[in-house]
């Protein structure tokens, strides 16, 4: 049985875990069968301070993914763990014209991604993600969150 572990750290409106469940179960659709995942819902000062600490960048980011690294011979279900800040998605959504549900939805996809490999540090392997972000997205009748703002001509995921 998958299990999902919610836990917000902020008193700002999250989704439900029900709609967390939707999406990682979406991302893992043919890939994992049982799973266990950890969402944590911070502030801007923990992930500007997680950010800094593990990734040696001071500022708040929308995610961060940290997976499990289980010794050889250890089979169990665990992905890892999510942290997600929420006055970031609330900012970039309003800044991107999304619906805000919709990129809670995107984050958490993009999120699971890369608890199971995916990266985009180069431009083959942020082109493979973001095709498999589409996808998935796209399965749950979600908006592209890299299609282009034809007003301005540019990206607006």
């Amino acid at each position: 049985m998958p299990e999902l572990i919610l836990h917000s750290a902020v008193d700002a409106v999250i989704p439900s875990e029900a709609d967390f469940r939707r999406w990682v179960t979406a991302a893992l659709a043919d890939r994992r069968g049982d799973w266990e995942l950890g969402i944590r819902v911070v502030d801007a000062e923990e992930m500007r301070r997680l950010n800094r600490d593990y990734r040696g960048k001071d500022r708040p980011t929308n995610v961060l993914a940290f997976p499990v690294d289980l010794p050889d011979g250890v089979d169990l279900p665990l992905l890892g763990d999510l942290l997600i800040c929420a006055p970031v998605v609330a900012r970039e959504a309003a800044d991107q014209g999304k619906a805000e549900h919709q990129h809670w939805a995107h984050l958490t996809v993009h999120g699971v991604l890369h608890l199971l490999g995916f990266d985009h540090l180069d431009s083959v392997e942020a082109e493979a993600m973001e095709a498999e972000e589409r996808r998935v997205l796209a399965e749950m009748d979600i908006a592209d969150p890299y299609r282009s703002d034809p007003a301005a001509g540019e990206p607006i995921g």
